[in-house]
């Protein structure tokens, strides 16, 4: 059976643009692998030599900076792409925040691909400048926004990439550890704890089972990530 035609989330994903007869031939290539919860998928300096696709979970990218400090710059979640390289190694570290199914592409088969199918080529393009907005919005998040500013921005970023994939916009699904949080806002872990409580104290939001967070006052929320 062709993995990529029966693939739930293939509309989300770089495979999107392409017909039966293109789908074969990308799955001829690819690797399903799922793994558990806080595991590395590649590292920061290792060889570039294969591309992946999120098809469930959540998955964090970070460099470590010469002091040894984390900068997390970004959480992928279904249909997201990953491993885009210009040199031979990576750029980054990827990690699992939750447990992931991914497709495994090795790097030069799917360069091949690209080059016949230029559909699928446009469409990774696009992903790719979607990932560089994203980069813009989150120097915007550390450079001018305070701390409760930027957890608000934060709620609302993840509100709205689950509505564009047709899912729910609140509750929001928050995976990832309060650690991870401040490692992606230039926070301290104690300021995002302090930060959600005072949120839940003002009745802004709740915190629910299963990693959700209900936002109870949506344009209240919106206006104190704009600093209203």
């Amino acid at each position: 059976m062709n993995p990529c035609g029966a693939c739930p989330v293939r509309s989300l994903t770089v495979c999107a643009a392409l017909d039966p007869e293109e789908l074969r031939r990308l799955a001829d290539i690819l690797q399903t692998v799922r793994i558990e919860a806080n595991h590395t998928i590649f590292g920061e300096g290792d060889a570039a030599d294969a591309l992946y696709n999120v098809t469930s979970g959540t998955v964090k990218l970070y460099k470590l900076l010469p002091d040894g400090r984390r900068q997390i710059t970004g959480f992928l979640i279904t249909g997201d792409f990953i491993g885009l390289a210009l040199n031979e190694s990576y750029a980054y570290t990827a990690e699992t925040v939750t447990g992931c199914t991914l497709c495994r592409f090795p790097r030069k088969k799917l360069e091949a691909l690209l080059d016949e199918f230029p559909k699928m080529q446009r469409r990774l393009f696009s992903m790719a400048s979607n990932e560089l907005a994203a980069a813009q919005d989150q120097m915007l998040l550390l450079g001018r926004k305070t701390a409760k500013e930027k957890i608000c921005s934060f709620l609302l970023m993840l509100s709205q990439r689950a509505a564009r994939r047709g899912h729910k916009d609140n509750p929001v699904h928050v995976p990832m550890s309060r650690a991870d949080i401040a490692d992606y806002l230039g926070l301290t872990t104690e300021t995002v704890s302090r930060t959600f409580t005072q949120l839940k104290t003002a009745g802004i939001i709740s915190l629910q089972e299963g990693n959700k967070i209900q936002i109870a006052g949506m344009d209240a929320l919106y206006d104190m990530a704009e600093g209203c």
